[in-house]
This record gives C-alpha cells, structure tokens and sequence, in this order.
C-alpha cells in the first residue's frame, strides 16, 4: 500500500512540475505578432540599453524601463539593442524577441 502511494505522489508530483513549467510558456500567435510588427514600424522607438540584463526569454525588466502599449494586445513591447522585446506587464517578464 505505501508503494502505491508513493508511486502515486511521485506521480502527481512530476505531473504538477510539468503543467508549471508549460504555464510559464507563453505562445504569441503569428496574428498578433504581426499587429506587434506592425504598430512598432508606425510608432517608432529610440532603442535603450539596459546594463546587466541579458535579453533572454524569461528576463525581467527593472521598473525603470519604460513599457509601451500595442492596441488590442495584452503585451507591452521596448526596444533594446535595435530589438523589439515583447514584455508581460504584470510580470515584466520578456515573453518575444522580435529581430
């Protein structure tokens, strides 16, 4: 009986991890990406530099980095390095980078 108990929280444990990590994923649809493109060619940005922050998928952006709003999208977006970083407002978590 303990076995399967065992067994079974391993399980369940493993199953948990999983459908957190997947959550963290965030998938921009090509249609939205497009309207991102799109506004950023309209609504052009001086680039930035942030010091210390590496622009990898997952990095967070320091409060003092200026987020900009894309109609009808939930995501903000900056430029850095000549980049388009799309960016989760809540989070400022990078979730896109646009070359």
């Amino acid at each position: 009986m303990r076995m399967h108990l065992s067994t079974a929280a391993a399980g369940f444990l493993l199953l948990a991890g999983i459908g957190a990590a997947a959550a963290q994923d965030v998938v921009i649809e090509p249609q939205q990406e497009t309207v991102i493109k799109e506004y950023v060619k309209k609504q052009p940005l001086a680039s930035v530099k942030i010091p210390g922050v590496e622009l990898n998928i997952g990095s967070t952006l320091p409060d003092t980095v200026e987020l900009h709003e894309v109609p009808s999208v939930k995501y903000r977006y900056v430029i850095v390095d000549n980049r388009t970083v799309v960016v989760d407002p809540g989070t400022r978590k990078i979730v896109k980078i646009i070359e």
